[in-house]
């Protein structure tokens, strides 16, 4: 079945012409890091100004943690699964470690993965 451009441009939107992210965020540059969307980007920028007075340290990008790892069952091997957290530091005050992910749509992938790293780490995702 053949179905005409301006019947399947309003099945789908005006998606054909303009590539756009599923979440509608646009990915930006600044100090030559990509970042997924603006408010990322704009967190970077408030945790190098906490690194640079001292009230933060071990600022770290896109740190993956392992939470289960790979084995094979029957003869086939399940990949391990991971979290990769948008931005990981800890605060000099108390020493506590504060793992970050900005969000503007929670999957039921994350949802899952935010549980297990609780479980596993014993500390909570704080989402902005």
């Amino acid at each position: 079945m053949r179905i005409s451009n301006e019947t399947y441009k309003k099945l789908v939107g005006n998606s054909i012409d303009v590539k756009q992210n599923k979440y509608k965020n646009k990915k930006v540059v600044y100090d030559g890091i990509k970042f997924d969307s603006n408010c990322e980007m704009a967190y970077y920028i408030k945790l190098k100004m906490l690194e640079e007075k001292g009230i933060i340290k071990d600022l770290e990008l896109q740190k993956s943690f392992e939470l289960q790892p790979s084995f094979k069952l029957n003869g086939k091997t399940y990949q391990k699964i991971t979290y990769k957290a948008d931005f990981s530091y800890v605060s000099v005050e108390d020493n506590k470690i504060h793992i970050v992910d900005t969000k503007g749509f929670r999957t039921d992938v994350y949802k899952l993965k935010r549980k297990m790293f609780a479980y596993k780490y014993g500390i909570e995702i704080e989402e902005i």
